[in-house]
């Protein structure tokens, strides 16, 4: 059965690009590539956030992150800046990615299998708050 729809879509987006693993990911944030967490409140607060990474909402990461935006953060330096999107599982990531790239923040990528990936490969997460 031919594959339609969002994964479809997802699957052809990410040939445009390679995504990182954990370990990838990892190692790039110690070189400032910044790690971008867009998991929605609930996720972080019950399962933690990664050390470092800037927690910007799905629906205003494109006005966060254009360094030509009137809302941009400060880290939002230039459009070579290395981005890595976390969500929890890698999915919505890879529609963030996309869309960041139409922004030609070309060296935006995510992370294969989210946010779970990086707490399953023993990564530093700061653990929820009780």
């Amino acid at each position: 059965m031919a594959v339609s729809g969002i994964d479809a879509l997802v699957d052809r987006l990410r040939t445009t690009y390679t995504r990182v693993d954990p370990a990838e990911a990892h190692a790039e944030s110690l070189t400032g590539a910044l790690l971008v967490d867009i998991r929605y409140q609930a996720l972080r607060e019950r399962d933690g956030l990664i050390p470092g990474a800037l927690v910007i909402e799905r629906n205003e990461l494109e006005w966060r992150l254009d360094p030509e935006g009137s809302h941009r953060l400060p880290q939002a330096t230039d459009h070579g800046v290395r981005i890595v999107v976390i969500c929890n599982e890698g999915y919505a990531s890879t529609l963030a990615a996309a869309s960041l790239h139409a922004l030609e923040l070309h060296n935006a990528t995510d992370l294969t299998g989210g946010f779970q990936a990086w707490r399953a490969a023993g990564l530093p997460v700061t653990p929820p708050s009780s």
